[in-house]
């Protein structure tokens, strides 16, 4: 069999081919040589490592046979078309805190090189100028440091120049007012941080709502010895806004590492003392590449491997928090387990979420919800990216509800599903321990606990005497053994439900016989 072919578009650390490990061919192009690109692609590949240089457009989405993985070894997704990935089924990853500590030390770095002019300094050094009266600069200390957005870089530049004796503010409308008291951190609206602060470093993502967030209008509300420093998109500060602040005394200096158009080397900021620039460097560090190379390996293994990817940007549900993603294969099995007892793909499916990850965002169940019952009903190569589409085209549909309350477990997860005659069949489940042991709880209001097998065995069947013996029998006459047991019943001789893990899998004809040996009705599943 052969090898899933994994194409590197870009100079990748050594660490990215050491994190993929043997079990891939890999092949490597120059990705920004769109005719190189397109051919390799054509030639038929399983996953592809880009950077920056290289644009995955619809026409290179299109142009690749068998693509199922575009891994974006850094943050931005800028030469990514994720829409057209997404309708292709293709799954889009980042290294999405890769580069985090790099790009906050990089902003740091153009906030103190604006405050003491170190750029043109050094310059006027070089060619034999001792100007020591002409670049004075300020302090930090006791100065206002206003953020513009206040994600996880943000977050690391208020912390560090917390201890430089700034005060921080922010601006951020997606942030809780909580988590920025938790950093001594005042959220503020965004005139505020503009007429307030003694320097401002944005930190923000290149949107529809964010470009040119930082324009002429913007700037006359600035303190005339205001620094800005922009190390996160280009196009969010406007530039030629910038320059004429800053030639007009407006602005008193700025820090830039990025541009509204890449690569840029004739702007007329360049020719200002008062400007530090650099050649989009925020990412630019041995351990910010090595870091990136890891995880979009790791990544593409899981990928690859039919897993959720917790970085994959184009997965219905976001952002997966790390207390849920437990939740996600435990979920998968029990929407198998559904299946198998309900005998059939049910049309509609609930998800009830109980106990502590109630609190986070549980959404993405329902696609593993979906995963499972697709997988069980034999569907081939059902990703976390295509589950839904492929349930849609099947009328199948899956909702997830939340709720605190769980008194006998810290978490746990109930599924429901809604059969085609009307009938409801259920199961439940959850993580048991410091191990985290995915355990069966419920079936259809019945308690159990059971481990999950590979191989499964559900019996239903009235309460009696010697139904035990009969199906230990049964099973042990025809080869099958046994590695564990329980039973559980709504009341004596009513309705009871026998759950066993057995070692191996149970064909059509022997689960018949096992049925009609023990007059029950049987149902088996092997966990795909």
């Amino acid at each position: 069999m052969s090898k899933p072919v994994v194409l590197i578009a870009e100079e990748l650390s050594p660490a990215t081919l050491e994190a993929l490990g043997p079990d891939f061919e890999v092949r490597n192009c120059n990705g920004a040589d769109r005719t190189e690109l397109l051919a390799e692609l054509a030639k038929g590949v399983s996953a592809v490592l880009i950077r920056s240089a290289t644009k995955m457009d619809s026409e290179a989405i299109s142009a690749a046979n068998g693509l199922k993985v575009i891994a974006r070894a850094g943050v931005g997704l800028d030469n990514v078309d994720v829409p057209a990935a997404t309708a292709a089924g293709v799954m889009v990853v980042n290294a999405p805190t890769s580069n985090i500590v790099s790009a906050a030390e990089l902003a740091i770095a153009l906030i103190l090189a604006s405050a003491r002019f170190i750029s043109p300094a050094h310059a006027a050094l070089r060619i034999g100028k001792w100007a020591r009266s002409k670049y004075t600069g300020a302090e930090l200390f006791e100065k206002t440091l206003g953020i513009v957005g206040f994600g996880r870089i943000g977050q690391l530049v208020a912390h560090r120049m917390q201890a430089f004796g700034m005060k921080v503010i922010a601006y951020d409308p997606y942030l809780q007012p909580a988590r920025a008291a938790q950093l001594d951190v005042k959220l503020v609206d965004l005139n505020t941080l503009l007429a307030e602060s003694d320097f401002i470093t944005i930190h923000l993502p290149k949107t529809k709502e964010t470009a040119i967030l930082i324009g002429t209008e913007a700037l006359k509300k600035v303190k005339p010895t205001v620094r800005i420093i922009n190390a996160a998109r280009g196009g969010v500060l406007d530039e030629e806004a910038l320059y004429q602040a800053l030639t007009s005394g407006r602005v008193a200096a700025a820090g830039l590492d990025v541009f509204a158009t890449e690569p840029c080397t004739d702007s007329p900021l360049f020719t200002l003392d008062n400007v530090v620039a650099t050649p989009h460097l925020g990412a630019s560090t041995d351990e910010a590449q090595e870091r990136a190379g890891i995880a979009v390996a790791i990544s593409v293994r899981k990928a690859l491997a039919g897993e959720l990817v917790p970085d994959a940007v184009n997965v219905k549900g976001g952002a997966i928090a790390e207390d849920v993603r437990p939740a996600l294969p435990l979920v998968e099995k029990l929407a198998q387990v559904l299946f198998a007892i309900a005998g059939e793909a049910p049309v509609s499916i609930d998800v009830e979420v109980r106990g502590e990850i109630a609190n986070e965002d549980c959404s993405v169940l329902a696609t593993s919800a979906l995963r499972g019952v697709l997988s069980a009903s034999g569907v081939n190569d059902v990703t976390y990216v295509n589950a839904p589409s492929l349930a849609q085209e099947r009328g199948l549909s899956a909702s997830v509800t939340t709720t605190g309350d769980s008194p006998d477990h810290r978490n746990m997860v109930h599924i429901s599903g809604a059969l085609s005659n009307g009938n409801r069949v259920s199961v439940a489940g959850t993580l048991m321990g410091i191990k985290r042991v995915e355990k069966i709880i419920e079936l259809d209001g019945l308690d159990v606990d059971v481990a999950f097998s590979d191989h499964l065995l559900f019996l239903r069947y009235s309460d009696r005497p010697g139904v035990v013996g009969s199906v230990g029998n049964a099973l042990g006459t025809l080869g099958i053994n046994i590695a564990g047991m329980q039973v559980a019943r709504n009341q004596r001789g009513g309705e009871a439900l026998m759950v066993l893990t057995v070692d191996s899998a149970i064909p059509a004809d022997v689960l018949a016989k096992v049925s009609k040996e023990t007059s029950a009705t049987a149902r088996f599943v092997t966990l795909v």
